[in-house]
């Protein structure tokens, strides 16, 4: 599958071409970088879509969400020879490592993904033991309090207090009192990167946009209505980067939707304060080298 990167120039030729450009705008997530961002670098995201990822009644293909996130694997770190390759520049056999998922019942991370992802954790020579997969319980779980390197997945979706649920706060488990976050819309929930048991030890940022959900009405909504079958995933190492990325593509869905500029309420600031008030990542999408594989047709970015 071919690769192509996404340069300033595509970013500004999309602006000026598309009313999406107003949706990026309203969320404050274009043009960080002006606004005083420490973070220099490029940040790769890959986005992978595959047609035939859903099968009857939305059931997860499992050999063909396996193979995307392969291919996604060997697109983020450059490295043709094979996956294996890839995970073992960010897993070793001496780590213990957590799988931070998401069980929203209504929305879950998935078995097909999270035991793909435990296999290739595997092939580094970590032994099944050592390897942990959970969303509650985590201060209470040794694979995860001794864990040396985490991989964060989760489902994206709008989130009734912060705007979106996405890799950013998936870490709040992490927290005591999770529902200490909630101020100024989860404003800072980038500093939830800077607790013991996370800080340092994040390698890869997993973001399913499977069937995600782009609207919603209340804590803990859900409708058949506000999901579609988008097939995606977005993958990366810097979960800035990689929301900045989903909130655009939840935009879009939004205003392809109502027909009309509908902006997340609340806002996602806490994406953009990741960058420019803590400096996580990387939110400017200008900066972020995103790298699109596989099925094109309703992409929206």
């Amino acid at each position: 599958m071919s690769r192509k990167p996404f340069t300033r120039r595509d970013f500004l030729r999309a602006a000026a071409v598309a009313p999406l450009a107003g949706a990026v705008a309203s969320s404050g997530l274009a043009g960080s970088a002006a606004r005083g961002t420490a973070q220099a670098a490029q940040s790769r995201v890959i986005l992978i879509r595959d047609k035939e990822a859903l099968g009857p009644d939305r059931k997860v293909a499992s050999g063909v969400v396996e193979r995307m996130l392969d291919e996604a694997m060997t697109a983020l770190f450059g490295e043709v020879k094979s996956p294996q390759a890839a995970w073992m520049k960010i897993i070793k056999p001496d780590d213990v490592v957590g799988i931070k998922t998401n069980v929203w019942n209504r929305l879950p991370t998935g078995p097909e993904i999270e035991q793909h992802l435990k296999r290739r954790v595997m092939d580094c020579g970590v032994p099944a033991e050592k390897i942990g997969i959970a969303d509650r319980g985590l201060l209470n779980n040794p694979l995860f309090t001794e864990a040396t390197a985490l991989v964060n997945v989760r489902p994206g979706r709008t989130h009734h207090w912060s705007g979106v649920g996405s890799c950013i706060k998936n870490m709040i488990m992490f927290s005591p009192q999770p529902y200490t976050w909630h101020d100024d819309s989860c404003a800072d929930l980038a500093k939830l990167w800077d607790l013991p048991y996370v800080k340092g030890k994040v390698r890869l940022n997993i973001l399913v946009m499977l069937t995600p959900l782009f609207h919603g009405i209340g804590p803990h909504h859900y409708s058949d209505q506000y999901i579609w079958d988008y097939k995606g995933l977005l993958v990366g190492t810097d979960p800035v980067a990689v929301d900045a990325v989903g909130v655009r593509i939840l935009e879009a869905r939004r205003r392809e939707f109502f027909g009309e500029e509908r902006p997340l309420q609340p806002p996602a600031h806490h994406v953009v304060y990741a960058d420019t008030r803590h400096g996580l990542g990387v939110s400017d999408l200008s900066r972020i080298d995103l790298v699109r594989l596989g099925w094109r047709e309703g992409a929206l970015i």
